[in-house]
Order: C-alpha cells, then structure tokens, then sequence
C-alpha cells in the first residue's frame, strides 16, 4: 500500500533548513521524489512516497526539524500560511484508497498534536466539518489571526492555542493536484489578481481551479498561482490559454510557466495533445516508456 506525501513548509530561503527537512524525510526510508523552494513565496514543497507507515514516520521527522527552525514571527513571504509546517496532504496511489490517506492524516494529526504540541486542523476529505474541507478556509487569517480565530475554532487535535513559534498546521486527504505557476510580464499585481479572478472556479472561472495573485517583482513579474484540484475537468492548457487570454485584455503576455513539484503522466499527455493538436497521441509512443514497460515485462522494475 504505496502512498503520497507533499507537506509544504514556510521556508523557501534557507537552503540549509531546508536540506536538513529532506534529510530528516529520508531517514525514515521514505523515498524523496523532490524539494523545491521558493524565495518570493518564502515556502519549499517535499514530495514523498512509499509505504504508508514509514512516509508517515517521514513527515513526522521532517516536521520536527521544521518547527525547532522555523519562526513564523519572523517569517515574511508572499505564500499564506498559518504553521511552520503549514500543509500536510496524504494522496493515496494505486492500491491505496483515500480512506487510508484519511485514516493516515488521522494518525499523523493525533501525533503532531501530542508530539509536537501543533494544533491541528482536518481538511478536504478528512475534514471532521463541512467548513474544513476547504484548505483556503482552514488558512484564513493566517498565523498572525490565528490565536483570534482559535478563540472560537478549536482544532481536531492538539492544543486549542497556537504555538508561538509553529502556529498551527492542516493534515488531509486529496486527489493528485497541479500546482502550476504562470508569470506576467507586468510588475502590476493588480493585473494578476484581476487574471487570478476571473480563472478561479470560485469566482466563476474554471472548474477545479484555485488562483491566486502573487507578488513576485523580485522577478520583474508577477504571478497567478494555480492549483488544478481537478484537472481531468480542467486540463493544464486550457487553465494555462484562460490565464493569457485574460492577461491580454490588459496588454500583458505570459512571459513563462513553472510547474511545482510532480503532476502525472496523464496531465503531461493530455498537454502534448492539446499544444500538438494530436488527440490520438498515447504513451505508447514514448520511446522512454515503451523501455520501461519492457523493462518491466522482464522483471527490472521495481514499481509500488
């Protein structure tokens, strides 16, 4: 039973912090498939795999490192965020089902909360209350509105007052996501939020399909972040032309992408197909692919 990880964490600077988190995932024996950080966001995101109990002992090692060395008092980027280790959602794989990622958000809650000391709220399918399952309402008001909204809000495990230093954290359950960054030639975040807007689902825009505007003139441009929690509904292109065709009514081009962390294979497809204009396209054309699945035929491939 093969099961995916990607805690997110607020420290996207310190390439030190964030080794030491990586470090600390793999010496559960957790297969590391990435980390990446983001100096605007001031964020990194790890993605992990393998069997469910050691990525969990994994996320539970790399969230120790992060709150002994992350300080959100003195945490400044563009990203929301309301903990240290500020998101931790379980993705089930083939052969896993999302009542075992909820089952193993639970657990991984319930130790945080002992543990570490973390209030920890419950979101997406492990939500305990309709209003949880939103992430972006769970976040609301960030770590600085956490002890007000805490007065109120009490967390499913853990403390009922933030830590001082860690804040507060969501454990879930979610299908595979893609998240995806489109830069604007514009320093102007008004042109991105405008852009954000009107592709956000919950605005009116695309179905499954979070956006946010980022301020990232660090770069000479800013951003519309996207979040495509349902992307056989929405696939990549489509999200990606509604950004810059958006972005053109007020004279501004996409100036470049950026994909964070992994998405899969499906997604990649169904991108070569549209830009390709060849729906007919399969994976059995891929060269790599196709020594793959014969390596595989032989007995050469270790796959979950």
């Amino acid at each position: 039973m093969w099961i995916e990880c990607v805690p997110n964490f607020s420290e996207g600077r310190r390439l030190d912090v964030m080794q030491a988190i990586a470090e600390a995932a793999a010496s559960a024996g957790a297969r590391v498939l990435g980390m990446e950080g983001d100096y605007d966001h001031n964020r990194s995101v790890l993605t992990l795999a393998g069997e469910t109990a050691t990525v969990e002992e994994a996320v539970l090692r790399a969230a120790f490192v992060a709150v002994s060395q992350i300080d959100l008092r003195r945490h400044v980027g563009t990203h929301p965020r309301m903990g240290a280790i500020d998101v931790i959602p379980f993705i089930p794989l083939e052969g896993t089902s999302m009542a075992d990622a909820v089952q193993a958000a639970q657990r991984v809650g319930e130790r945080l909360g002992r543990e570490l000391g973390l209030p920890v709220y419950l979101y997406e399918h492990a939500a305990t209350i309709p209003q949880r399952r939103n992430l972006a309402d769970v976040r609301r008001g960030e770590f600085e509105g956490l002890a007000a909204r805490m007065s109120s809000d009490v967390p499913d495990y853990g403390p009922s007052s933030p830590h001082p230093s860690a804040g507060a954290v969501a454990v879930g359950a979610r299908r595979p996501l893609i998240a995806f960054n489109v830069f604007l030639n514009t320093t102007d975040i008004q042109v991105a939020q405008a852009v954000a807007k009107a592709v956000r689902n919950s605005s009116g825009g695309l179905a499954g399909v979070k956006a946010l505007a980022m301020d990232t003139v660090s770069q000479g441009q800013v951003q519309v972040s996207l979040n495509l929690v349902d992307y056989p509904k929405t696939s990549l292109p489509r999200a990606v032309e509604m950004v810059r065709q958006e972005a053109q009514q007020y004279g501004v081009s996409v100036a470049r992408t950026e994909l964070v962390g992994l998405m899969p294979v499906q997604a990649l497809l169904d991108t070569a197909r549209y830009y390709l204009q060849q729906p007919d396209l399969t994976l059995e054309r891929i060269l790599e692919w196709q020594l793959m699945e014969q390596l595989d035929d032989a007995g050469r491939v270790d796959k979950p």
